[in-house]
Parts: structure tokens; sequence; C-alpha cells
């Protein structure tokens, strides 16, 4: 949509549009990960964060209705990174680790899209446009809660596979 970006409003929708496509690749992702996953509380982790991203791309996609601009897909290449990552480093691991390879490239996304949601926010706000800011504040604290529950499992299957390195 955007051949050079001219004003704090265009870089505005460009990150916006970026994090829509964040939103929609992250909904595939995640049912990927579910597929892979091995406990069943880390595949319903992920299948309520899939039914959350799904609704933060309805949030965006009403964002840019607010605003009265049209819908851009920008790319996020950053997503797209940690994504090609994930899915490199699913490929060579032992399948007892799955889980926490899983949780890892969760942890990863998470923070990254709690930064960027972080800086929409503050742009939204600076435009006046609270609205928009309430909605991306809501997919925010979604984020926040799916790293805390990324978090903890994460702790939980590194203090079990440490406890089975000792033993053995």
């Amino acid at each position: 949509m955007f051949e050079k970006l001219e004003t704090p409003e265009e870089v505005f929708t460009f990150k916006l549009g970026a994090t829509l496509t964040m939103e929609k690749q992250l909904v595939d992702v995640l049912g990927e990960l579910d597929e892979q996953a091995q406990r069943s509380e880390i595949k319903q982790a992920l299948r309520e964060h899939r039914v959350e991203t799904r609704r933060h791309v309805a949030n965006i996609e009403r964002c840019f209705k607010l605003l009265g601009e049209e819908i851009d897909d920008s790319p996020c290449g950053a997503i797209e990174g940690i994504a090609k990552e994930g899915k490199a480093t699913i490929k060579k691991t032992d399948e007892s680790l799955l889980d926490a390879v899983i949780l890892s490239a969760a942890v990863e996304a998470e923070h990254h899209e709690i930064a960027v949601y972080e800086t929409l926010i503050i742009h939204a706000q600076a435009r006046g446009a609270s609205e928009v800011a309430a909605l991306l504040n809501q997919n925010l604290e979604q984020e926040k809660h799916a790293l805390q529950t990324a978090r903890s499992a994460t702790e939980k299957i590194a203090a079990e596979g440490i406890k089975v390195v000792a033993v053995a």
C-alpha cells in the first residue's frame, strides 16, 4: 500500500497492517503447534490463544474502520522469522522435547507482540484515537496473559527436565 512512509499516520497505518498480518499468521502457526504439542495442557493453551488471536484480528480490522482507513496487510518480517526458526528447531528436536521448543517460540512471539501493541497504543493515544487504543489494549492484555501462561509452563517443563537429568 505504501511505497514511502511520509507521515506519522502512514507509519501508524503501516505498523497496524503489519500487526494484522502478524496475528493472521499466528492463527495458522498456533494451529500447527497444537498438532505437534505433546501435553494436553499445552494443546489447550494453544487452542485458547488461537481463539483470542482470531479476536485480535477482528479488533485490528475494527481499528482500521474506526480510523476510516483501508485495511492494509503490510508484511511482518519479525514474526515470519520467529515462526521460521521455530519450525526449523521443531524439525530437528526429539519428540520428548517438543513442548519445551514450542513454549520457547511462544514466549519469544509473545514478547514481540507485547512490544508491538505497546508502541501502537502510544501512537493511537497521541493521535487521539482512544477507541483504537482501547481495542489495541484489549489485545495487549491478552498477550500478557498468554506470555504468563507460556512462561509458567516453560518453568514447569524446565524443572521437570532438570530433575530427570539429575536422576540419570
